[in-house]
């Protein structure tokens, strides 16, 4: 506890908004300025020195990871300020136990006085509003997951009804101006999308449509809606493949309403991950159509045919799909031969090049290819023969298993130890929790607090231990595989495409014709 004889609190006001709350207005409005202006208001009767505002706009209250409260975090640290004040409670964070956390702990270690304007909470005064302060944080976090439960219904709700509840229209779109929820078509973007799909149906693959479209001056949705990306080819107007398949393969141009696509991991959680295909919410005739669905269907057959016949070439060249410019890290193409077959000579050129020689984004990187698969053949080998020592060979076979064996005893360890973990540290919650019911004083908690974060402390010791244990075994298991790989290769006399995969992870090509080889075993790289 801070020192209250003759001390000079300086302040850091924290501030937070969330999307949430933009909505709340009156007398106990969360915005920025009416949070500030209380705070400036509390600073200035109690003669407080306001160092500075900490501003978290727009993030959640249920983590901690916002740059505002980082900022003030560090601040502390550095001595900057010893006394923090939020509007209430809620503006530190709606997740109950990290908030507990910060007021009864972190902040009081590091010396620094906490109050909570709305909720007479002030942690230099032992008072009855102090006591209630946790219920309070438990409420805020009950809150923001009801909220969030709300929330995901009322948007679940709207998209069973078709109604468009993203953020941007998708691209061709705009959002109603008499209805946010609806889509109308946006005629230049849609012109566009209706170009890129009247080039897949005349049997161009999206390659040849990037070209096209580049050739032709056509810009990209980043330079239509002026949303520029980190990528220093977003100035040239350079499309890329992937979107191009994410619109040819979007059903929402056939009119038909295409969402929830993707969702979060939690509320707490701000990741999104992709949802299996059952779970998108499809609902047909929601707004006027750019392309017909017997088109869409026509694309999405052509596209399938594409694929099957660029896997079925890839198969001619054994290294080609694994094969990057050292420079620009982009991929690379094919040229020459005999109608498409290998028997003619083909070169190897940086794709990003070729088709963007003008832009100088890279260099040719240029070689004839059988020349260069007989390279690699050649580094793969004598890479492969620098491993493999003949006299030892038969030893490291016997000894696979017992590394296997051992592997698989460490993983259970590992995961008896995981078990033990997640035991000791949801009863760790749970004392808490029977803390702020009274249930357990704060004495006992302490010391059982303390003894249990001790044992969790030595399996998380314990656990690293093995953890670096199994990974070394990596290495046994790893020669293991290689065993395998070099016996299959003794077999078939040569290296297909498929023990290619097998062994290597990646090859990149340098302008001078060097190759650098990336394999998918550390034991490889380091011979080589």
């Amino acid at each position: 506890m801070i020192n209250t004889i003759n001390t000079k609190y300086k302040v850091g006001g924290y501030i937070r908004l969330s999307k949430e709350d933009e909505n709340l207005q009156g007398e106990f409005s969360f915005s920025i300025e009416s949070q500030k202006l209380i705070v400036e208001r509390y600073c200035n009767e109690h003669k407080y020195e306001l160092i500075d505002f900490y501003i978290d706009d727009g993030y959640t209250g249920t983590n901690f990871d916002r740059p505002g409260f980082i900022k003030l975090i560090e601040d502390i640290n550095k001595g900057k300020i010893n006394m923090v004040i939020t509007k209430d409670l809620s503006r530190l964070g709606r997740d109950y136990i990290t908030t507990g956390e910060y007021i009864e702990k972190w902040f009081p270690m590091h010396n620094v006085r906490y109050v909570s304007i709305l909720d007479g909470v002030d942690t230099l005064i032992d008072g009855g509003n102090n006591e209630i302060a946790p219920f309070k944080a438990i409420i805020n976090d009950m809150y923001s997951k009801d909220n969030s439960k709300k929330v995901r219904s009322a948007l679940k709700a709207k998209q069973l009804e078709g109604k468009w509840v993203g953020g941007c229209a998708p691209f061709g779109y705009m959002k109603d101006p008499e209805d946010k929820n609806h889509l109308v078509i946006n005629s230049e973007e849609a012109k566009i999308v209706k170009l890129i799909f009247r080039l897949s149906l005349e049997g161009k693959n999206k390659n040849q449509i990037k070209d096209y479209l580049f050739d032709n001056k056509i810009p990209t949705p980043q330079m239509m809606r002026k949303t520029w990306t980190n990528s220093k080819y977003a100035e040239f107007g350079i499309w890329n493949t992937t979107t191009i398949k994410q619109i040819l393969t979007n059903e929402l141009y056939t009119g038909n309403m295409v969402q929830n696509r993707r969702s979060r991991i939690s509320y707490k959680v701000r990741k999104l991950r992709c949802n299996s295909k059952d779970k998108w919410i499809i609902v047909e005739n929601t707004h006027e159509p750019i392309i017909s669905m017997n088109d869409f269907k026509r694309v999405a057959k052509i596209l399938e045919s594409q694929k099957r016949i660029m896997v079925e070439t890839k198969k001619d060249f054994v290294y080609y799909p694994l094969i990057y410019c050292a420079d620009c890290k982009g991929r690379v193409t094919i040229s020459g031969g005999d109608n498409g077959h290998c028997h003619g000579n083909h070169y190897v050129m940086c794709n990003r090049y070729r088709r963007y020689s003008k832009l100088h984004v890279c260099t040719p990187h240029s070689q004839n290819y059988e020349k260069l698969e007989a390279k690699i053949d050649e580094i793969i080998k004598d890479i492969l023969k620098k491993y493999l020592d003949e006299n030892t060979t038969k030893k490291r076979l016997e000894d696979n298993k017992k590394s296997l064996d051992n592997k698989t005893n460490l993983k259970n360890s590992i995961n008896r130890i995981e078990e033990l973990l997640n035991d000791k540290t949801n009863k760790l919650d749970k004392m808490y929790i029977d803390k702020l019911d009274e249930k357990i004083s704060d004495d006992m908690y302490d010391r059982l607090s303390i003894k249990l974060r001790s044992e969790i402390d030595k399996l998380k010791m314990d656990k690293e231990s093995l953890l670096e244990k199994y990974s070394n075994s990596d290495l046994d298991g790893d020669k293991r595989l290689i065993n395998n790989l070099i016996e299959e290769l003794f077999k078939t006399g040569k290296i297909t495409q498929e023990l290619a995969y097998k062994l290597i992870k990646r090859i990149e090509i340098h302008e001078n014709k060097e190759v650098d080889i990336y394999f998918n075993f550390n034991i490889l790289n380091m011979t080589n």
